[in-house]
């Protein structure tokens, strides 16, 4: 298997990779960096913020929702690098000093969001975590949001099998992926643990095929972990990265792998930052744009 990366640049923590299969555009963002990043037709672009962003999705009205640490904002694709044009769409998580993390659209287009104490200082540095008080948030079309969990870590990998019964989280904290019930009346039902801890590394965003494996970015273990529909271990890939944070399917097949990555400050691999690809022969599903 040869990974390649997408783009010359490294990154400090390139996160939220979103395959666009539309446009046939992969979006993604460096949180420490404040910015979002879009490759398209081999252009690739960027808008600057001053303040974290977890994620970037499109929207059906050929807008953007960009979460940052003070809410989630509709951003103007036309507007210029450093002059982003956004306007608030909502604050889903109210708590202070929490921020944005992982963040997914469901097949209903409904963005799932999850927060965490916020990490980040004001130029990117890192913040030690002190409390769980991150949270799992739904968002519907029209702003209106859905409290589902309190007393989260770092919320991570948010997916849902084809059977429409269950959620997929992980908490980076805990070191596992739970699986939730969730309830005709879309509340999250009993919390089981669906993919233990592994000794490699720590449970980031993660992929899913559609055969239902679940490709897992592990942070700190160099590798992405497939997990099959049950759990177990189905394979273990090694990555020239040491720290992994998440990856989509994506291409015109649906068939290769992008994988985005942290930069240590300390001893970096060549390839940390990067953005990752590689064909893969196996179809991943489809990312989903936030219906609003």
């Amino acid at each position: 298997m040869t990974w390649l990366p997408v783009v010359d640049q490294r990154y400090t923590l390139a996160e939220g990779p979103f395959w666009d299969d539309a446009q046939q555009a992969l979006y993604w963002v460096d949180i420490a960096g404040f910015r979002a990043l879009r490759l398209h037709q081999g252009e690739l672009r960027h808008w600057q913020f001053n303040e974290p962003v977890s994620a970037f999705i499109p929207t059906v009205n050929d807008d953007a929702l960009v979460t940052l640490a003070s809410g989630i904002y509709r951003l103007d694709l036309s507007s210029p690098p450093h002059s982003p044009r956004v306007t608030l769409f909502c604050v889903a998580d109210p708590v202070s000093g929490n921020r944005a993390n992982e963040a997914r659209c469901d097949a209903q287009g409904r963005l799932w969001l999850g927060s965490m104490q916020n990490n980040l200082d004001s130029e990117g540095g890192d913040l030690p975590i002190e409390r769980r008080s991150g949270g799992l948030f739904k968002v519907d079309a029209t702003a209106g949001v859905t409290h589902l969990l309190s007393g989260q870590g770092i919320v991570n990998t948010l997916l849902w099998p084809a059977s429409a019964d269950s959620l997929l989280t992980a908490d980076s904290l805990d070191g596992v992926i739970y699986r939730y019930a969730l309830e005709p009346d879309g509340a999250l039902g009993e919390r089981t643990v669906w993919a233990a801890s592994h000794e490699r590394g720590d449970p980031d965003g993660s992929a899913m095929d559609t055969d239902g494996y679940i490709w897992n970015a592990r942070w700190g273990g160099n590798c992405l972990i497939r997990f099959a529909p049950d759990g177990s271990v189905d394979r273990v890939i090694d990555l020239p990265v040491s720290h992994p944070t998440s990856c989509v399917f994506g291409g015109p097949d649906m068939t290769t792998l992008f994988v985005t990555s942290a930069r240590p400050s300390t001893g970096a691999l060549a390839l940390d930052g990067a953005v990752l690809s590689m064909e893969t022969g196996i179809t991943g599903l489809a990312s989903h744009r936030f219906a609003g």
